[in-house]
C-alpha cells in the first residue's frame, strides 16, 4: 500500500505514504489514487478531501527507476495515461480537494498540486519542474499547471527546471497559500472548515462552473449558468440553506459544535 485513506469528521485524508521513495508516482501509487478519490466521491459522509504526503517530500514526480530500466518502453506507454487518470479524477471530483503540501515537490507532483482546488504549502517546501533536467518535458501536468500559472512564470519555471521557494510558486499562481511550520496545519484546517460551511450540491456545481465556464463563449456561458442558477434556487438544499440564513441559524450541512 503506497497511499493511505482515512475519513474523520467529514474529511477524507488521502496520504501519499511512501516516504522512503519520496512519494514518487510509482505504478502502484498511480493505480491506488483514483480508487481512493472514487471512494470519497461515493461516500456521503465525506465533504472535503485533503491530499498530503509523509516525510519531507510531498511528491517527487515520476518513478525514474521504473522509467530507466529494461521495462522503460512499458513505463512510457502506461505511466502518462495513469497520471492522466489521476488528474482527471481530481479535476472532475464533485468534492473540494485541498492539497496539504508538507514537503518538497518535483516533476509530476506539481500536477497533483495544480489539480487540487486549493493548496497550502509549508514555507520550507521547495518546488521544481525538473523534467527538462532529465531530458523530458512536463507534458501531462502542463494541462493543469498552465491553467493556474501566470504565463511568464510558467515559461521561466518549466523551461529552466530551477528549484524555487514556496513563495515563488505562490506568486506564480500554483499554490493558494504558504504557511510557516507552526501555523501550517491551522491554515489548512481553516480552508477545510470554510469549505464545510458550503452546501454539498453548491460546492459540486461551483466546481463545475470553474471547470466549464472559462472554455465557453459568452452566449453558451450565460445559457448554461442561467439554467444552473434556476435549478439550484429551486433545490431542497437551497431552500434549506436560505431558510437557515433568514432564521439566523446554521445550515443543516454545517458542522455542529459541542
Amino acid at each position: 500500500m503506497t497511499v493511505r485513506y482515512e475519513v474523520d469528521g467529514g474529511v477524507a485524508t488521502i496520504t501519499l505514504a511512501s516516504p522512503e521513495t519520496k512519494n514518487v508516482l510509482s505504478a502502484a501509487m498511480l493505480a491506488e489514487l483514483p480508487q481512493h478519490f472514487a471512494a470519497a466521491a461515493e461516500d456521503d459522509a465525506v465533504r472535503v478531501i485533503v491530499l498530503t504526503g509523509e516525510g519531507n517530500t510531498f511528491c517527487a514526480g515520476a518513478d525514474l527507476s521504473g522509467a530507466s530500466t529494461a521495462d522503460a518502453d512499458s513505463f512510457a506507454a502506461s505511466g502518462p495515461g495513469a497520471l492522466v487518470r489521476v488528474l482527471e479524477a481530481m479535476l472532475d471530483h464533485p468534492k473540494p480537494i485541498v492539497a496539504r503540501v508538507q514537503g518538497h515537490v518535483a516533476g509530476g507532483g506539481n500536477g497533483l498540486v495544480a489539480a487540487s482546488d486549493l493548496s497550502v504549502a509549508v514555507e520550507t517546501a521547495k518546488f521544481a519542474f525538473s523534467e527538462v533536467r532529465v531530458g523530458v518535458a512536463p507534458a501531462v501536468i502542463s494541462v493543469v499547471c498552465l491553467a493556474r500559472m501566470n504565463p511568464n512564470d510558467a515559461r521561466e519555471l518549466l523551461l529552466t527546471g530551477e528549484r524555487v521557494s514556496a513563495e515563488r510558486v505562490k506568486a506564480a499562481g500554483l499554490v493558494t497559500a504558504v504557511a510557516e511550520e507552526p501555523s501550517f496545519d491551522a491554515v489548512v484546517r481553516a480552508y477545510v472548515d470554510a469549505l464545510l460551511l458550503g452546501g454539498p450540491q453548491a460546492l459540486a456545481r461551483t466546481k463545475e462552473l470553474l471547470r466549464r465556464v472559462p472554455g465557453m463563449d459568452r452566449d453558451a456561458a450565460f445559457a448554461f449558468t442561467a439554467q444552473l442558477s434556476a435549478s439550484l434556487f429551486s433545490s431542497d438544499e437551497a431552500r434549506e440553506g436560505m431558510t437557515a440564513f433568514l432564521q439566523r441559524r446554521p445550515a443543516p450541512w454545517a458542522p455542529t459544535t459541542d
